[in-house]
């Protein structure tokens, strides 16, 4: 039986701070389809790959704390925060050397071991805050 929570935390832990596309690959379907992806982004692995590669240029020092992950039958749901310092242009936003903490949902739908369909909720008003760009913001972490 595949362990469909070790996938997901491994897939947060290691593959995405690392920006590790072909581990990806093994474990996100060619064909995903990401039902929250960012505008200008294409859908599948070709998307994730994108999305993870913005990330990686405009955040230094990734790490993903994994608060929850809850099984039931094919879907997973992921609860973690990304931890990171804002090191690069991120949507505009010129690099702050800011500490972040972005905290985010994810429903996950697998088959066979892969990533095949996925929801996120993400606390993104949060991070602007923390980059400055709305007032309100409280320190990364907090």
């Amino acid at each position: 039986m595949i362990d469909l929570k070790d996938i997901t935390r491994r897939t947060w832990e290691q593959m995405l701070p690392s920006a590790d596309i072909s581990a990806l690959a093994s474990v996100i379907a060619a064909d995903c389809i990401n039902h929250d992806t960012p505008p200008g982004v294409a859908q599948g692995l070709e998307g994730i790959g994108q999305t993870v590669r913005m990330l990686q240029a405009a955040f230094s020092d990734q790490r993903y704390e994994v608060h929850h992950v809850v099984q039931d039958g094919d879907m997973v749901v992921i609860h973690a925060t990304l931890h990171a310092r804002h090191t690069g242009p991120f949507m505009g936003i010129r690099p702050t050397g800011r500490d972040v903490a972005l905290r985010s949902i994810h429903l996950i739908r697998y088959r066979d071991g892969r990533e095949v369909e996925t929801w996120a909720i993400q606390d993104r008003m949060g991070l602007r805050q923390q980059l400055g760009v709305v007032p309100g913001g409280m320190p990364a972490g907090g």
